[in-house]
């Protein structure tokens, strides 16, 4: 099977930091703020910082194999509003692995600290040919595994795991 292209085999830092982002002026909304598309846009391109950087399953290495990671669920939490020219950045966690599929939840955030958006989200690997899942090289799997061990000791998040619906107190 082909060998990485780029990433490493760890250890991973706990969390991931992936920075370097700022708002565009096209992101923003008769709000002012950035609409809420453009936070799934943010999230996806700090997710392929972290797949290219970190676990070597990137676009290189997508074309290589002929398939790649694709999102099957994500549940985004907006918890500050992020504005034009803002800087902002991410902290990921791997949660889970398997041969065929990763759980992750990420962070966005402003300034020092400022916790401006999460997301929750899993993703499988999909060959390009049968638009079926496959399972990933040995080398991602193990890659996969090592960062969800590196992770493990990290405090819980507490938007991990929400569902979403009407909180009523009847």
């Amino acid at each position: 099977m082909t060998n990485p292209l780029s990433g490493h085999d760890g250890p991973y830092d706990a969390p991931i930091e992936i920075r370097g982002f700022i708002v565009l002026p096209e992101w923003i909304d008769y709000n002012g703020h950035m609409n809420v598309g453009f936070y799934g846009v943010a999230f996806d391109r700090a997710l392929d910082h972290l797949m290219d950087d970190h676990l070597g399953l990137g676009e290189a290495q997508v074309d290589a194999l002929g398939q790649g990671p694709y999102i099957l669920q994500s549940h985004m939490n907006f918890l500050r509003e992020i504005r034009q020219d803002e800087p902002f950045w991410f902290r990921f966690r791997m949660l889970d692995s398997d041969q065929k599929r990763g759980h992750y939840f990420a962070q966005m955030l402003s300034g020092e600290n400022t916790l401006c958006a999460t997301q929750e989200a899993l993703f499988m690997n999909v060959s390009h040919t049968t638009g079926r899942s496959a399972p990933y090289p040995d080398w991602a799997v193990t890659r996969l595994a090592r960062m969800v061990q590196d992770h493990a000791p990290l405090d819980p998040a507490p938007q991990v795991g929400h569902t979403i619906g009407i909180r009523r107190s009847d």
